[in-house]
């Protein structure tokens, strides 16, 4: 059966299917790229913000001198849904305090210091979490690419049934395209194991929304807090009446008696000023993938319990260690340099995989310069523009408008790379040009 399109309709279609596959390709390379950034995201804070107070450790009552100096700060607006403390730790040894609209990084006593100014981290961490689109919709397409890696790397193995026996055959020094193919299967060999369980994680904290949307729809009534319950635990009733600040200092003291092994390195003080404002301090376990433990107190620090993270359900132990173990996020800095090597060549892999795939087109006489150049513009145009934000968060400062200096410079190094193929067609004599696309 044909359905006889016209042969400009059937270009056109080609065309097209070549686009949608090249920013298939982009997409999923500036994930890779800016996951290998993200690895370093404590990091990047201290960077940005070098003259923050720093401390190893804060006393109980230092954190509630923070807790009520800055919701003093707030006494002209609507008292704030939530507080967080974020406690020193060894990775971020700074104490910040967050509410609903601002942040402050407070000194060992509880005071104020000054205002968090991470723009650019936070800037780079919703370019990978959600390509800078709103939530639902940023988080889902991010998700999918995560299970489109697994698909890569299964089918990639499939594919190739001699990989693990060439998996140290390289011919680097070779200037053609066997090099590429080499470097793109050495790679996709070296990092499987790192490959599959990044993105098996990325589409599980993607696909959040969507997967936790359709459970709240089908078994909860839409109700999302119920449909998360079971594994991130209840919120408490809530009480709009007015009340004094709850105090952290018992609650964090029963931490340390109780739980001497555990490092709290949050406080979140749930609906501030309120009768039913309570305490969670989320802890973290030694030698353990999950993020943390919440630990459960009322307003006066009398205990009330934990969600269940550290020893509940298989459902919530896995749910819980999803975060660690696609951000890298355990083990120290150790660690952190092991996933930035393996988060290159996974990036790597990504972008040798569309020039083998041009290289194939021009072997079989259908080559694609265009298509060549923009992949070009873009493999180096993203470096180029996280460099160039970066620049701008030093000299323009905190509010430099970070999203459109990325994809502006990412579309200028795309453009340039289109001009210089231009510029070397017009140069070359008419018989050299390639054909069109």
């Amino acid at each position: 059966m044909s359905l006889g399109f016209a042969k400009e309709t059937v270009r056109k279609g080609l065309a097209a299917h070549t686009a949608l596959g090249l920013v298939c390709c982009a997409l999923l390379y500036l994930i890779c790229a800016t996951g290998t950034a993200i690895v370093l995201y404590e990091e990047w804070q201290r960077f940005e913000q070098r003259d923050a107070p720093e401390m190893t450790a804060i006393e109980p009552a230092a954190v509630q001198r923070g807790i009520e100096n800055v919701l003093s700060v707030e006494n002209d607006r609507a008292t704030t849904t939530h507080l967080f403390v974020h406690m020193p730790t060894d990775a971020l040894p700074r104490t910040t305090i967050t509410t609903d609209t601002q942040a402050f990084h407070v000194d060992a006593d509880g005071t104020i210091v000054m205002p968090e100014e991470n723009a650019w981290s936070e800037f780079l961490l919703a370019l990978h979490y959600r390509l800078n689109l709103p939530a639902i919709y940023g988080m889902t397409l991010v998700g999918a690419f995560g299970a489109m890696i697994v698909a890569l790397s299964i089918s990639g193995i499939v594919a190739h049934p001699r990989i693990f026996r060439d998996a140290f055959r390289l011919r680097a020094r070779r200037r053609d395209a066997v090099a590429t193919v080499d470097w793109h299967n050495r790679l996709a060999v070296w990092t499987l194991p790192f490959a599959l369980a990044i993105s098996l994680t990325g589409a599980m904290i993607g696909l959040f929304y969507v997967s936790g949307g359709i459970v709240a729809e089908t078994a909860y009534g839409g109700d999302s807090e119920a449909a998360l319950a079971p594994i991130f635990g209840e919120e408490a009733p809530q009480d709009p009446a007015s009340a004094p600040v709850a105090d952290a200092r018992p609650a964090l003291a029963h931490m340390a008696r109780a739980y001497p092994e555990v490092e709290p390195y949050y406080v979140i003080l749930h609906d501030p000023r309120t009768a039913g404002q309570h305490i969670q301090i989320v802890g973290e376990h030694p030698r353990r993938l999950i993020f943390g433990e919440y630990y459960a107190y009322g307003p006066d620090g009398e205990f009330h319990g934990t969600t269940g993270l550290a020893d509940g359900t298989i459902g919530q132990q896995l749910a819980a260690s999803t975060y660690n173990l696609h951000f890298g996020n355990y083990g120290g800095l150790p660690v952190k340099i092991a996933y930035i090597a393996f988060g290159l060549a996974l990036t790597a892999v990504v972008a040798t995989g569309t020039f083998i795939w041009l290289n194939k087109r021009a072997r079989q006489g259908r080559p694609a310069p265009r298509t060549r150049a923009v992949w070009s513009g873009f493999v180096s145009g993203v470096p180029i523009a996280l460099v160039t934000t970066l620049l701008a968060r030093l000299l323009i400062g905190n509010g430099a408008p970070f999203v459109a200096l990325f994809w502006g410079t990412l579309a200028l190094t795309v453009a340039v790379a289109l001009l210089r193929l231009r510029r070397d067609r017009e140069a070359a004599s008419g018989p050299a040009l390639a054909p069109a696309e």
